[in-house]
């Protein structure tokens, strides 16, 4: 994606979020189950990747926010595939919506693996595929599930960690983690923990682009009818967390 899209599209995104009290509280609750996941290692040091409109600083304030392009609220500009962090340095990495555009996700894992202190953590907030996700991101996101998609999970040897196209796979999380289509390549992680969530409030909300399907005084409503919905996640998650710890 070159810059003048990816601009537009946060342009777009920012207006949205302006306008979407609702949508902004389903997100701070990402972020506080996010802060939940972290290693908690002393001194640490957390790093989100990919941050776009830069709103986890509602929760987690002293995150270094990244992004492969400059904008104002970003702290440095970071490629996953390259990242300018040394060897052991970094407790925590947060990649949310950023997984299902790694084209060679195996490949960005090494890198965020070389980066990570022992004991530190990557948490990846990704669309989860179930029957409602199918039909949520088969059908009202413009990004394709590509659920048959082969996954290359390794770069080329003449690729470069510079010239990155835009790819976008939305079911790439559920099938590498979920399903476990990929286990034998995830060898380096001391342990892997998923979390399925069925997060209807932010369905129900439309997202950024999609008209609020209920008022905002009904959150609690939709988030206690939430906790029965995840007690089926094949059939009703929409959202997963992953935890690797090194």
């Amino acid at each position: 994606m070159g810059i003048n899209l990816h601009q537009d599209l946060i342009n777009k995104n920012h207006e949205y979020w302006k306008r979407k009290p609702l949508l902004q509280s389903v997100y701070r609750d990402f972020y506080h189950l996010i802060n939940q996941n972290l290693s908690g290692l002393p001194d640490s040091k957390i790093v989100e990747l990919g941050s776009g409109l830069g709103n986890i600083h509602e929760v987690i304030p002293d995150c270094l926010r990244t992004d492969l392009f400059p904008y104002s609220w970003i702290d440095q500009i970071e490629n996953a595939y390259q990242l300018s962090f040394e060897n052991e340095t970094v407790s925590d990495l947060i990649l949310t919506d950023v997984f299902h555009h790694l084209q060679y996700p195996g490949t960005a894992l090494k890198e965020l693996n070389r980066v990570l202190r022992r004991g530190g953590r990557v948490l990846l907030f990704e669309p989860c595929i179930s029957l409602l996700g199918l039909i949520v991101y088969g059908i009202f996101h413009v990004e394709p599930v590509a659920l048959t998609k082969r996954i290359d999970w390794l770069a080329p040897d003449d690729w470069s960690a510079d010239k990155i196209i835009y790819y976008a796979a939305q079911g790439n999380a559920t099938r590498v983690f979920v399903n476990r289509k990929f286990r034998s390549g995830l060898g380096q992680w001391q342990s892997i923990k998923t979390i399925r969530l069925s997060a209807f409030a932010y369905v129900a909300s439309g997202g950024y682009s999609v008209t609020q399907l209920y008022p905002t005084a009904m959150l609690p409503i939709l988030k206690g009818l939430e906790k029965i919905l995840d007690l089926a996640p094949i059939l009703f998650s929409t959202r997963l967390l992953v935890i690797l710890e090194k």
